[in-house]
């Protein structure tokens, strides 16, 4: 397989098998060598990406990565089996003879037990003692196979926070000697709404990738679907929040293949060929959604999978339900206000109510002052001027352009200016 889809696929499979090869590993070094852990992975892969570019992918990948980094996990304990920092103790104490460590090596790597110790390596990662931003840095970095580049991307800080962050988590992990292991009764809900929040964190990084010659990440999307499934399917770690959250990032992904054009130029809703949207997907999502009422409480998960799900069942843009969707974004706006969520919000709210009551909405708007640093909102504000004054709608697109950052984002609105000076 050469090309493109070999490339998606490796990378997908890397994500993925990066997860439960860190936790293994981490189960077996120990907290206090998780360094030796990804050095383990990295290694592994370095190998895959030589071997199988020469001679193809393997009729089993996942086993391949793991007979490989079983091998150098083994040499690394070879070379450390007199250490005292190594815990060799419990089904653990094999390892320390030269006659059973490959045996002992083995069913370390069970496969039947593998989904647990992720489980409980994301769980350590959500140490209480460790701040919620050190806890989803450490979840991206260790379990999901992220470069400090995109852990800072995906967290909006730079690479240097991220790598003063993980050394200080790291220091953490030796000197308290924290094993991975489930969180007790009390605490299981908190740990997997963190979890839950780097996942989705890893979901928006693929869904608006940052690199600037893919649009659209695929094996981010898959990895970050994945892990939330893998807490959906432990009875112990399933909750609402989860099953809400699973349904927007089906609804999402389902319709990736309609968001970006042959030029890689993002294409807007309004205008997405909605055929080529997944409705395989979309049931799946309606699945998680209607799973998602097991609990009496509602989270922002739930409102933004309420109204993505709107987007998905209208058969076309004119025939989307608007006066559901603004009363989808009350509620969010509600549970958690914010300049962002407001201005998605007097989006559709002109959908509903037209240009004269929106202007009255702007006027009264407590959001202004944030509203005004964002591209976003001059472009909206030529949408629904360009009918009524195109040299009103010019310069607010023109203003939309200048305050962007982001290449796609400018090119999207000057697409916009173009038509309108055509």
């Amino acid at each position: 397989m050469k090309g493109k889809s070999y490339n998606e696929l490796t990378a997908q499979l890397f994500r993925r098998e990066s997860a439960k090869m860190t936790a293994v590993l981490v189960k077996i070094f120990g907290y206090a060598h998780i360094d030796f852990a990804e050095d383990v992975v990295q290694d592994t892969f370095n190998k895959a990406l030589h071997n199988w570019s020469l001679n193809g992918l393997p009729d089993n990948p996942s086993a391949w990565l793991y007979k490989v980094a079983k091998h150098k996990a083994l040499d690394v304990i070879r070379h450390n089996k007199f250490s005292e920092s190594f815990d060799f103790s419990g089904e653990k104490d094999l390892l320390k003879s030269s006659y059973s460590m490959t045996y002992a090596m083995d069913t370390l790597w069970d496969e039947n037990h593998i989904d647990d110790d992720l489980l409980r390596m994301m769980f350590a990662c959500c140490h209480p003692d460790i701040s919620i931003e050190n806890q989803i840095t450490l979840i991206l970095k260790t379990l999901c196979g992220f470069s400090s580049k995109e852990v800072a991307s995906a967290l909006l800080v730079s690479t240097d926070v991220v790598s003063k962050r993980l050394v200080r988590v790291k220091k953490f992990f030796r000197e308290r000697n924290i094993k991975p292991e489930f969180p007790g009764e009390s605490t299981v809900k908190d740990s997997v709404k963190t979890v839950l929040t780097a996942i989705y964190l890893i979901f928006n990084e693929g869904y608006h990738a940052s690199h600037h010659d893919i649009k659209i990440r695929k094996d981010l999307l898959n990895q970050a679907m994945y892990l939330c499934k893998l807490l959906i399917d432990n009875p112990t770690t399933n909750t609402s929040e989860l099953n809400a959250a699973m349904a927007l990032m089906c609804f999402h992904t389902a319709r990736i293949e309609s968001r970006v054009s042959t030029d890689g130029s993002i294409i807007l809703l309004a205008d997405q060929d909605r055929a080529k949207w997944n409705q395989e997907l979309i049931n799946h999502g309606l699945s998680y959604l209607s799973q998602s009422t097991i609990e009496p409480y509602v989270t922002t998960y739930h409102f933004e999978a309420a109204i993505a799900y709107e987007h998905c069942a209208a058969k076309r843009f004119q025939h989307t339900n608007w006066e559901r969707i603004l009363s989808y974004y009350d509620g969010l706006l509600a549970l958690h206000p914010s300049a962002f969520t407001a201005l998605n919000r007097l989006i559709v709210f002109h959908q509903v109510h037209g240009l004269a009551l929106t202007n009255k909405e702007i006027e009264h708007s407590q959001y202004n002052k944030e509203w005004e640093q964002m591209p976003l909102f001059y472009s909206f504000l030529g949408d629904i001027h360009k009918s009524e004054n195109k040299e009103v709608s010019k310069t607010f697109y023109a203003k939309g352009v200048a305050l962007s950052d982001s290449t796609s984002e400018k090119n999207q609105i000057r697409k916009k200016l173009d038509q309108l000076e055509g």
